[in-house]
């Protein structure tokens, strides 16, 4: 018997009804697009603009996201009514809206904008009820200006159902409805994990990637300076879209002929890193399971699951692995290297990355990547930043000539290249790690088992008799689902890799805005052509790589050397800076070093009390109130190793006031104020 084919009446037009989940999607799936703000295929419908809004005889005017498709319907999509119902909808929202779209961030790149023009609405007809509100800046990757926000909640859901972290929400009823972080705190105050997932689906200029062109412009221009870039692998399938090109065609040439151009001293390709990275972590998955230590081992290339990992899943930080990821295997690299073979002395030397990633810029700017007041990366730029400084510069993309890159850090692996990719790392790993378990080399390199789309995949290798067992996951909510798993003895892996964005670095905040699920496709593909373009796909037949590590690095691969430039270490940061009292704390000043001591009741048993007070008497009898807060907080979730005091971004365990006071003085000592 022969199915018949469902059907329902789209403008007049019969049109089939397949697996669609709304009047929306079929709509769009025949030609027909229906505007809306708050409408995403990956997020839970939610229907709050009323823009959607079509006509279905029998049931009048319905929202088409929300409304399944039924066979025997008869809708249409733009009358008269429905038309003019928009142009109210857009006006009401342009009357509370900042107007001001010439310099914002988003501007030609906003829904807003394009609605407005493609709608016809060339007037407001509502008395403006626009209150200038304060932008919040604190963050490190991102900017968020409550002026330009239209209440979709795009940027709620993203944050809730994708990452699970909830950074921000709706506060407010009717008119004094708003979307804030929780308590109306600044984003760098709250457990934002710096992905940047919300300035992705954010369809105007309510939250947006920051700003750091003009103080790598200025760096560029400074003629003590030496300024290098590196450049993510994810960046070069990426790139080309702004400048209309097609999604996943490789564009790295071009990339560094406009770096050249604008006034970058040297080119590098950070998946030398990528590769290094590999020796380092590889390195340390086959000890562990080796020793049948730690295990899973978790990947720690992306930063914004690394301060997931802190805020939420501190009992999985000893199984992080501890190598850093290759934006910050470069830094220190670049920087023990390149001093002497470009003759500019270390301080001199300004490293800036060029990443998909708004989490990189937190990143590098953490204080254990800067000794000596010297940091292993300056300075972090997105994709979407470059594309500005290309069109600041007046450069013509599409008519550069490609060029190389330079030397010693030009040469790479396929396996460096894929790491943009979910999966990627993974793979990588495995083409190191099972021919250095089997002793042999490999015939092949591919592992596709870990490629694919799915947000959490997983695979099994038995190499000669030992099983490794391998998950990949995208998504931080997914991630911890993982994670539950695995506590809950659900699962066992032996490696998990864990990427925050949708399909991997590809589809990270910093890169050209899409929500379009076939362009990170693309992106991803492009990344694994690039990979079978090159002649060398594992990383350790980097023969240039062993060549630096032979000159470099004391001990090779996981020595000493290594150990102290490649990998890092982890802190709990679960409510640190959570519910806290102000102790010491001079009005009007900006403090040099913050001081949080933990009075909850287990630290307070153990002489918390005094430890407070001691360091407070030593601030206020040297008169050093104005460069240090000195605060209360009530819990730091390290109960069994109390009293537990934050000095900077330094834990103290079981501190004494000698300590903490110690911790104190050895901070303060690089302020300038203090003779």
């Amino acid at each position: 018997m022969i199915d018949t084919v469902k059907t329902l009446t789209l403008n007049g037009v019969l049109v089939p009804i397949n697996e669609e989940r709304n009047l929306l999607e079929l709509a769009r799936k025949v030609g027909t697009d229906i505007p809306t703000f708050c409408y995403h295929s990956e997020l839970s419908i939610y229907g709050a603009c009323r823009l959607c809004l079509v006509d279905v005889k029998g049931l009048g005017i319905v929202a088409s996201c929300s409304t399944t498709p039924q066979e025997g319907m008869v809708v249409q999509t733009h009358t008269e009514e429905l038309r003019q119902m928009r142009k109210v909808a857009l006006e009401l929202i342009l009357a509370n809206h900042d107007q001001n779209c010439t310099l914002c961030p988003k501007n030609t790149n906003c829904k807003l904008q394009s609605l407005t023009r493609q709608l016809g609405v060339n007037t407001v007809r509502f008395k403006r009820t626009f209150v200038e509100r304060p932008v919040d800046r604190s963050s490190l990757s991102l900017v968020r200006d409550p002026n330009k926000c239209i209440l979709c909640g795009d940027c709620v859901r993203a944050c809730n159902e994708i990452q699970g972290v909830g950074a921000i929400g709706f506060a407010g009823r009717g008119a004094k409805s708003t979307v804030v972080p929780p308590f109306n705190k600044d984003l760098a105050d709250i457990e934002c994990v710096n992905c940047g997932l919300c300035a992705t689906v954010c369809p105007v200029g309510a939250l947006t990637v920051r700003d750091d062109v003009n103080i790598v412009w200025k760096a560029i221009n400074d003629p003590k300076k030496k300024v290098v870039v590196q450049i993510a692998p994810a960046v070069r399938v990426a790139i080309g879209e702004a400048f209309g090109g097609i999604p996943g065609s490789i564009e790295l040439g071009r990339i560094v002929a406009a770096l050249r151009a604008i006034g970058f001293d040297q080119v590098y390709d950070t998946s030398f890193a990528a590769d290094q990275t590999i020796f380092e972590e590889a390195t340390e998955f086959i000890e562990r399971k080796t020793k049948g230590e730690k295990l899973p081992q978790f990947t720690s290339c992306c930063p914004a699951w690394v301060k997931y990992a802190e805020q939420f899943l501190p009992d999985f930080l000893p199984n992080l692995s501890s190598c850093r990821s290759p934006q910050q295997m470069f830094g220190p690299t670049a920087k023990l290297i390149l001093p002497e073979q470009l003759g500019v002395a270390k301080e001199d030397l300004i490293v800036v990355a060029i990443m998909p990633c708004t989490a990189k810029k937190f990143e590098c700017k953490q204080s254990k990547f800067i000794k000596n007041d010297i940091p292993d990366v300056d300075h972090v730029l997105t994709t979407q930043e470059l594309v500005r400084m290309i069109e600041e510069a007046g450069l013509r993309f599409n008519e550069l000539q490609p060029q190389s890159l330079d030397p010693p850090f030009n040469f790479k692996t396929g396996g460096g290249v894929i790491f943009g990719t979910t999966g990627g790392v993974m793979e990588a790993a495995l083409r190191f790690a099972v021919e250095k378990l089997k002793g042999v080399k490999l015939d092949t390199f591919e592992f596709t088992e870990v490629r694919g789309d799915k947000a959490i995949r997983e695979a099994e290798f038995n190499i000669d008799g030992i099983k490794i067992r391998v998950c990949v996951v995208y998504g931080l909510a997914n991630a911890r689902k993982v994670a539950e798993m695995i506590r809950h003895g659900e699962k066992k892996y032996d490696f998990v890799e864990v990427m925050a964005c949708p399909l991997g670095c590809v589809g990270g905040a910093g890169q050209p805005v899409t929500n379009d699920w076939e362009v990170r496709h693309s992106r991803s593909e492009g990344l694994y052509k690039a990979d079978k373009m090159l002649q060398l796909h594992k990383p350790q037949d980097n023969h240039v790589l062993l060549e630096c590590y032979d000159k470099y690095f004391e001990g090779g691969i996981g020595g000493h050397t290594a150990h102290e430039l490649l990998h890092t270490t982890y802190r709990n940061r679960r409510r640190i800076y959570g519910l806290t009292l102000p102790v010491l704390d001079e009005a009007g000043t900006t403090p040099e070093v913050r001081v949080s001591v933990c009075v909850g009741t287990s630290c307070f048993i153990r002489g918390s009390q005094t430890v407070l007070k001691k360091i407070a008497d030593y601030v206020q009898d040297r008169a050093l109130g104005h460069l240090v807060r000195i605060e209360a907080t009530f819990c730091t979730e390290n109960c069994d190793r109390g009293p537990t005091v934050t000095v900077g971004e330094t834990m103290i365990f079981k501190a004494t006031p000698e300590m903490a006071i110690a911790e104190l003085t050895s901070q303060l000592a690089t302020v300038k104020e203090i003779v």
